[in-house]
């Protein structure tokens, strides 16, 4: 069973991304000086590729798909944003002992719980021996990719965070190599289910964080 770990729930709905760092940047600051509680904030970005330090050029879409490509601090590959997709940056300091990759494995079963309340079985994914880290969540009877996870710490605060898939154009995705995974299939909400609600699962997520 998780331990408690309430946060401080931030709502907006889009805000461009290159926006969206440097508030969230601020963010971190405050929470590393204690001037602010763990924070989730919870939006949307306009259509836009992300990309973490170890992405390889052949998996970036070509420029003529005409959606920007930004470089990005987090941990992980690339992975795209869109209206219809809910994102969550997570500003929350490390408990004493606790790692980044400790608290991404806490983030990955909130999230599956928050699907199961949604109606979409869920999981996250152990990491081959040997292998790079797998961060996500698929859907456990389709075997998609619903769920993106980046972040890193500084000073022992999070940053960046997840990026689940709602109702949202899931095309973008089949113009480069998400997350490092050529084989992966990415899906959403409203492909699993035939329906899905931007209202509900924000409350969803907001309730298995713990956030208010």
């Amino acid at each position: 069973m998780m331990r408690q770990r309430p946060l401080t729930l931030v709502q907006d709905d889009l805000v461009d991304y290159e926006k969206a760092m440097e508030r969230m940047a601020a963010l971190v600051e405050e929470r590393q000086d204690d001037a602010r509680p763990d924070t989730l904030w919870l939006l949307s970005h306009p259509p836009v590729f992300t990309v973490g330090k170890r992405t390889l050029e052949t998996h970036l879409p070509d420029p003529s798909a005409g959606i920007p490509v930004v470089p990005t601090g987090r941990g992980g590959q690339l992975t795209y944003h869109g209206p219809g997709q809910l994102v969550g940056y997570l500003i929350v300091k490390l408990r004493d002992g606790e790692g980044v990759v400790d608290y991404i494995r806490e983030v990955e079963l909130r999230l599956v719980e928050a699907l199961g309340t949604l109606g979409v079985p869920a999981e996250r994914r152990d990491t081959p021996p040997g292998s790079e880290l797998l961060t996500g969540v698929w859907t456990r009877d389709t075997g998609r990719k619903i769920v993106s996870i980046g972040m890193r710490s500084s000073r022992s605060v999070t940053s960046h965070g997840f990026a689940l898939n709602v109702d949202g154009d899931l095309t973008p995705w089949d113009l480069a190599v998400p997350c490092g995974m050529p084989d992966v299939e990415m899906t959403s909400i409203a492909r699993e289910l035939g329906r899905a609600s931007m209202e509900e699962t924000r409350r969803v997520v907001a309730e298995a964080f713990e956030a208010s």
